[in-house]
């Protein structure tokens, strides 16, 4: 598989340069239709990404419970959420990288987080939005296109949540 979220060097030298990479240099292209890719729920059930698009606006995080860039970002995520939950859909995707279905699940309760969790168990949806590394945030509009990509802690969700909306 040619996902680089799977080799655990690649990983670490990605996140080791998040920081200093400007948003839109990376990933899926700003402007291209939003592509489907299969996923599991938590409990098992396998959706498709295609699924949660072009119905409302959607922001997805490739994420991970190891991930300090994730962990910065939290409360970013948790305020969108608060003030834009009734219009647009929050999803973390968490990548398969030392993770599994259970940690995810513990960490979303521990940490009160109100986003859907989607577990990347086979690479799919990293590989089809071609994510560089973990705190990738895609975000969709209604009609399925890509509107912002960014990665890092430093990114502004709710400016990125804004291009979405009408």
């Amino acid at each position: 598989m040619r996902n680089a979220l799977r080799s655990a060097a690649s990983l670490g030298f990605l996140l080791s340069i998040a920081p200093v990479l400007p948003a839109q240099d990376f990933g899926i292209a700003v402007g291209s239709k939003a592509p489907g890719a299969r996923v599991e729920t938590l409990d098992g059930r396998e959706v498709d990404l295609a699924d949660y698009v072009g119905k409302v606006p959607v922001v997805m995080e490739f994420w991970a419970t190891w991930c300090s860039n994730c962990k910065a970002l939290e409360p970013k995520i948790q305020s969108a959420i608060q003030r834009y939950g009734d219009r647009v859909r929050f999803v973390a995707i968490a990548v398969s990288v030392n993770q599994s279905p259970d940690r995810v699940r513990a960490h979303k309760e521990a940490h009160g987080l109100r986003q859907e969790f989607l577990y990347d168990r086979k690479g799919y949806a990293s590989d089809a939005y071609e994510v560089p590394a973990t705190s990738y945030i895609v975000v969709v509009d209604a009609k399925g296109v890509v509107v912002y990509t960014g990665l890092g802690s430093d990114q502004d969700i709710e400016a990125a949540v804004r291009k979405a909306l009408p």
